[in-house]
């Protein structure tokens, strides 16, 4: 994997929980598998310009849902009851949800998720 791939694959689900249409940008500038110092730069843009959209329920919802498709064929079926109560009291303020999927990837050791900006930083928020 070369360095922008494991660049995206560290950023991709915490885009998409702040901006669908920088997901979708930074999926586009990818597409190809072919980099150039001008593409790193339109990436480091487009991470800025998503650092700066606030998450919101909705992209809250569509990256967890994402994340949530690594554990729901064995999860329990408790934590299949949790992760939908978590999903239903989700807001942007009162997340639950984020630290509940980086617990399960632990468990799971579901190492992509494991180096996912999107996990890591519910860790770090946690332990502040």
């Amino acid at each position: 994997m070369t360095q922008w791939q494991r660049e995206w694959a560290y950023q991709k689900y915490w885009v998409m929980a702040h901006s669908q249409q920088h997901y979708d940008a930074i999926r586009q500038l990818a597409s190809n598998n072919q980099w150039s110092a001008t593409k790193e730069a339109r990436l480091k843009q487009l991470l800025a310009e998503a650092a700066r959209q606030p998450a919101t329920k909705a992209t809250l919802t569509t990256a967890y849902q994402h994340v949530w498709g690594y554990f729901k064929k064995r999860c329990t079926t408790a934590e299949k009851q949790r992760y939908l109560a978590l999903l239903a009291t989700l807001t942007p303020e009162h997340d639950l949800l984020g630290p509940f999927l980086r617990q399960l990837a632990l468990k799971y050791q579901v190492p992509y998720l494991l180096s996912s900006r999107l996990l890591m930083e519910n860790k770090a928020a946690r332990e502040t």
